[in-house]
């Protein structure tokens, strides 16, 4: 996947064609004086509709809850009273077959002190009783899973070091693997998933935050990609952009990589810091009614958003 336009061109072209049909900031109840961000995708389970989110106090870092959320109102979400209370950051949730499975950053402190995290990951058919099951590799985050037509599960990977920049020129690559079961997802499957080429560029980061089954066969893929840029005052900013592409785990080939949303197509609102003020977070995609879909993501890392955008993966396939 070659591109001519950097992530700042490509930028200022999106800004200047996007097309943002409804645009809203989630409230949520029971959780008074803690911001929720960096949701899960909304999803459906016995005929009422959830997500998971990160709780946390708006000065504090790294010292989060991931609550369970139900709908009760247009934009609107009310904490489950006594559900599972998970020492985890930014949840997402995949359906792999009657299971529910949700994983989540847990952060580890030594003496006090960060010392690294890990993906964990819950599974189970009542959402009100998952098990923890497995842990991903250290360090990494936005490992995602995806059924599969011949009932396999996909894997996604995200490294991101040092290393990888001197190697790749990219902080971050993404990395795609096949399991025939979730008894089979490690950390060494998950370190060991090759690399998909082409996704970002020089200095670029991202990774995967959804991904979806097409009718085609393909993989629909709701990712976030960022870079470093500098305000006003010459102060670092970290640009976080909503993204989509379409993978074909046959030919293990991406396609059509565009902008999907960014900081201003959102209402405005606060950030945790000031260079996370141009920072959108995807959780994924909902499809409505009429065609379009509604596109959920954390905003500056204290709040949740949902805007109406196209169906990003036209020409593609249908979600299955």
């Amino acid at each position: 996947m070659w591109r001519k336009l950097t992530l700042q061109e490509q930028r200022i072209e999106f800004e200047a064609a996007k097309k943002i049909y409804e645009r809203a900031i989630l409230k949520f109840h029971g959780v008074d004086g803690l911001d929720v961000y960096n949701i899960s995708v909304p999803f459906k389970r016995n005929g009422k509709r959830y997500l998971f989110g990160r709780v946390e106090h708006r000065e504090e870092w790294a010292r989060s809850w991931v609550r369970l959320f139900d709908e009760t109102g247009q934009d609107e979400w009310t904490v489950v009273k006594d559900s599972m209370i998970y020492t985890l950051e930014d949840p997402y949730i995949s359906e792999i077959g009657d299971e529910l499975v949700m994983g989540g950053t847990h952060v580890q402190y030594q003496s006090g002190r960060y010392s690294t995290f890990f993906g964990y990951f819950f599974r189970g058919t009542d959402l009100h009783n998952l098990y923890y099951f497995t842990t991903g590799p250290n360090k990494m985050k936005d490992i995602r899973l995806v059924p599969l037509t011949d009932g396999k599960i996909g894997v996604f990977s995200r490294p991101r070091s040092t290393e990888m920049r001197g190697k790749f020129g990219s902080e971050s690559m993404i990395g795609f693997t096949v399991i025939d079961r979730l008894e089979e997802l490690t950390a060494d499957v998950i370190e060991n998933a090759p690399y998909i080429h082409g996704i970002f560029g020089e200095g670029e980061w991202g990774g995967v935050n959804q991904a979806y089954l097409l009718d085609s066969g393909k993989i629909g893929v709701i990712g976030h990609i960022c870079y470093q840029d500098k305000d006003e005052n010459g102060g670092e900013v970290k640009v976080y952009l909503n993204m989509a592409f379409v993978f074909d785990p046959t030919t293990r080939e991406s396609s059509d990589l565009h902008l999907i949303g960014s900081r201003p197509c959102y209402p405005p609102g606060p950030s945790k810091a000031p260079y996370l003020a141009d920072c959108v977070f995807s959780s994924g995609i909902v499809m409505r009614p009429d065609g379009k879909a509604d596109l959920y993501s954390g905003i500056g890392d204290c709040q949740a958003g949902r805007i109406t955008i196209d169906y990003p993966f036209a020409g593609n396939g249908h979600l299955v």
